[in-house]
This record gives structure tokens, sequence and C-alpha cells, in this order.
């Protein structure tokens, strides 16, 4: 019977654990799971580069620095995002399920909203994509060139802050939270003297009312955005014989 094989020798190279060969995607891909396992805050250059049994300094050579680390996060997430083609006829349609699509993407992950409101200006080319597709579906709803810039940034930033309110209403106890802090206002505001913050006082009963208002809001976007577009002389009329 042979002998039980010796270990390797420590000093050699060849019997050293093979390492991942590092790439962008990897790096990335490390940077979500440990987010998804230890939140935002444990995605460091460092944390990610331990994951990957390597130093930091390595990381240095893909990524610039933590910064860009998580907009490249955010933007491996929200290419997962389907885009449709710009239909003229059903542009609002196609903004709200847009809209809906990236505001559930970005609650799914908590954290990743985060990242999108801290990021002043994305560069990447996801998220210039995205940007250019939510362009042209504003654009085929009639609205100017300035007034389609604007709502596309408008709507990036109301997307990434109802996916952070999502992300925190969906946490363990949040729900139970949040009825504690209604009954706590209503209970101060039957102490507050007659006259004082009168419309708090008046509209208390409604506070606990289930009303879903990211829709509506987004509703208010949208029809404000089709109040402001020029209508177009050429575009087909489905209903004209």
């Amino acid at each position: 019977m042979d002998p039980d094989p010796l270990p390797p020798q420590p000093w050699l190279r060849s019997g050293r654990g093979q390492r991942r060969q590092l790439s962008l995607q990897l790096i990335v891909d490390t940077a979500l799971d440990l987010l998804a396992g230890d939140g935002l805050e444990a995605v460091t250059m460092r944390k990610v580069a331990q994951r990957l049994g390597t130093g930091a300094a390595s990381l240095y050579a893909h990524v610039r620095d933590k910064a860009e680390l998580h907009e490249l996060m955010l933007d491996a997430v929200l290419a997962t995002v389907e885009i449709p083609d710009p239909d003229p006829l059903h542009w609002k349609e196609q903004l709200r399920e847009l809209a809906d699509r990236l505001t559930t993407v970005l609650a799914s992950r908590p954290g990743i909203a985060r990242i999108a409101l801290e990021t002043l200006i994305p560069t990447t080319p996801g998220m210039l994509n995205l940007m250019d597709r939510m362009l042209g579906i504003l654009k085929a709803g009639g609205l100017s060139d300035d007034d389609a810039l604007l709502a596309g940034d408008i709507l990036a930033l109301y997307t990434a802050a109802g996916g952070y309110e999502q992300g925190l209403r969906s946490s363990a106890g949040a729900t139970a939270e949040a009825t504690e802090r209604i009954a706590r206002i209503g209970q101060y505001l039957e102490i507050v003297p007659a006259g004082r913050l009168p419309y708090l006082v008046a509209l208390a009963p409604a506070m606990s009312g289930q009303r879903d208002g990211y829709a509506i809001g987004l509703d208010l976007l949208i029809d404000g955005l089709a109040a402001r577009a020029v209508p177009d002389p050429d575009r087909a009329d489905p209903n004209r014989p």
C-alpha cells in the first residue's frame, strides 16, 4: 500500500492554493455577494480583496476606488432591467412600466438604491445605455430636448428614492415600526394647543390608511410630463378608420 502523500511544501509556489484569475466581473460579483450578506458598509476594497484571497492593491488594477466599485455594482444590477423599444402611442405606459421595474430591482438588493442616490452622475456603460433608452421613450412622447433630459434625471431620482424606501419597508419589523410611529404622531396631535398644526390634526385620521403613495407620485410625474408634450401630427391614430 502506498503511504499517505506528503503535504505540499509551502515554500514552493506550485504547492500553494491556486487563486482565481482576477477580473472586473469577478470583483463586482464578489462585491454583490458581500452586499447581500453583510450590507453596503461591508463593501470595501479591502474586504472584497479578502473575500478573493488577495490584497487590496491587486484590485486597483481593475477598479479605481470604492466609489467606482459601488457604481459598477449599480450598473450590474440595473443591467438586468428590460427596456422596451419606444412606442409613441404607448410611451406613458412604457415609462410607468420601466420606472416600476427599476424601483423593484433597486428594492430587491438593499444598499443598491443608496448607491443610486449617492452617485451624482453615473458614467458606466450600462447606466448610459439605460438613460439613452429612457430618453428614447420620453422623446417618443413628444417632449422637448430640455424636458426629456430633466425628466430623465427626475425619474432616476424618483425610482432610486422609491427603491430605497421600499427596501426599508421590506425589512423585518418595518411595518410594526411604521404603525407605532403613526400612532405616536396621532397621540401627540391630541395634546397640541387648538389652532396649532391644523392640517396635520385634520388629516390625522387618514394617516393610517393603506395608499400606494409611490404609484400616485409616479402618475403625477408622468401626467405632468404628458401635459408638456407636443403632439406629433404625423403620429398614427389607432382609432382612425
